[in-house]
């Protein structure tokens, strides 16, 4: 601490006194916290106060003077001059205006707001008519000088003078503090003073929001903008912090620019979706179905329609309506071809008394079946067997005529019956007559004969 005024002589006027001021620089230890000269950082208080330095430095005033403190220094009067000390109270530092501390600002960080940085002087005692910083008016009476209009104060180009009883204070404006005896600007967005945004601006601060947010009236905070009130979304709006998200109804999707949407193409997932045929509808689909069938149940198969049952044909009354898969026929009454004649109403028989008939099949029995196109192969399709037997007699079965694409092979089961196999598939629509013969032979009374079915296979356009 270094010694104050070494010493003044009684006929030094009181004003030159009184500009004689020694300041004290104090750095707080272990805190890192500057005060300006004449200052002490308290820990409780966690603001710079001030040092008395009467108390504190030895012999501040030497001979006949008084020790006076003063803001952030102190004076040294004359003991015949002395009054009474005038100790100004420290003003309390107040907090910054948004409180929330940022993360990585402590407490301590906040800057000290402005205040009086150079002492007003004392009221001191003398033989002239009025104290000091006053004058005599024409009435008799003392009035205040005031040092900042007149111009007599000696407050730096950056400070602002502020006239008091009696003297003057040099202080800083709002948004302003001291360093090093000069006001510089106070960065308050380092401290924190807005929630999201802060641009700091000589002497004050500008708070600013994220997009997705809206300045409060305190200029300070900041509040969720509902972005879905706008409808800004084609279907479906939900609003997030800060944010908004677009949703599509089923069968849509979201578009490149997130907020209209656009139809799915469910057809487009896959050809198996329906059984025939898909066509796309908005935000959804539908399957159809070729003529001669309708849509089942699952809205996706097919299923055949038979218009025998339904009546939905044009056979007459002497036809019969056969369905098959995808479509029907109309079959006439059935004409036995001479030698052969009518023996029930699909089976026509050629006389063993007729010599006609000796080279020529015992019976013709006429059948009919459907069969889907592309029909999955090796494939059991129909089965043929003896009805009548004789002893010592055997049978073979063939495909006698109408395969002449190798689709069909006879596969003998048992010593009186075969299976029709169907060996390749077949693309229809298609009709096939084939010939099977079932060839009767008994050694025993030297006998062999035949008999044929005369098999119409109708075959579908589509596999279903």
């Amino acid at each position: 601490m270094l010694s104050a005024v070494r010493g003044l002589s009684s006929g030094t006027s009181a004003r030159m006194l009184a500009t004689l001021i020694l300041t004290l620089l104090c750095i707080h230890p272990g805190r890192g916290q500057t005060c300006t000269e004449g200052f002490a950082y308290d820990r409780r208080a966690r603001q710079c106060i001030d040092v008395d330095e009467c108390r504190t430095v030895p012999d501040a005033c030497r001979g006949d003077m008084r020790c006076v403190n003063q803001n952030g220094g102190y004076l040294c009067i004359p003991r015949g001059l002395y009054n009474q000390p005038y100790r100004p109270e420290t003003p309390d530092l107040p907090d910054p205006p948004y409180r929330e501390t940022p993360a990585g600002f402590p407490d301590s960080f906040r800057p000290p707001p402005p205040g009086p940085v150079e002492p007003s002087y004392p009221i001191v005692r003398s033989t002239a008519p009025c104290i000091l910083g006053y004058s005599l008016a024409e009435d008799g009476t003392c009035n205040d000088i005031d040092e900042c209009e007149t111009n007599t104060h000696q407050c730096n180009p950056t400070q602002v003078c502020i006239n008091t009883a009696g003297g003057y204070t040099c202080s800083c404006v709002e948004g302003y503090w001291l360093v090093a005896g000069q006001c510089q600007d106070i960065d308050e967005c380092r401290y924190g003073y807005c929630q999201q945004l802060c641009a700091n601006v000589p002497g004050s601060y500008s708070c600013s929001c994220n997009p997705g947010f809206l300045l409060n009236p305190d200029r300070r905070t900041c509040q969720d903008v509902d972005e879905c009130e706008d409808e800004p979304c084609t279907h479906g709006c939900f609003n997030t912090y800060g944010s908004f998200m677009c949703n599509c109804d089923e069968g849509f999707e979201l578009a490149a620019d997130g907020t209209s949407c656009i139809d799915l193409d469910e057809c487009g997932f896959s050809e198996f979706l329906c059984q025939h045929r898909c066509i796309n509808t908005p935000g959804s689909f539908s399957c159809v179905c070729p003529p001669g069938y309708y849509v089942y149940e699952d809205g996706r198969s097919c299923e055949d329609s038979n218009e025998c049952d339904t009546g939905n044909n044009t056979c007459t009354t002497a036809q019969v309506c056969f369905n098959f898969q995808g479509g029907y026929t109309c079959l006439d009454p059935l004409q036995c071809e001479r030698p052969y004649i009518e023996l029930s109403d699909n089976q026509c028989m050629c006389s063993a008394e007729n010599p006609a008939c000796r080279d020529k099949p015992f019976t013709i029995l006429y059948r009919h079946m459907d069969l889907s196109s592309g029909r999955s192969v090796p494939a059991d399709i129909f089965q043929m067997q003896a009805t009548t037997r004789y002893p010592g007699a055997f049978y073979i079965f063939q495909i006698k005529s109408g395969n002449e694409g190798r689709e069909f092979y006879m596969r003998q089961t048992s010593n009186v019956s075969a299976t029709l196999v169907l060996s390749r598939p077949i693309k229809g629509p298609k009709e096939v007559v084939l010939d099977l013969e079932m060839v009767t032979v008994n050694n025993v009374i030297n006998f062999r004969g035949s008999s044929i079915i005369r098999l119409t296979v109708f075959v579908s356009e589509h596999p279903f």
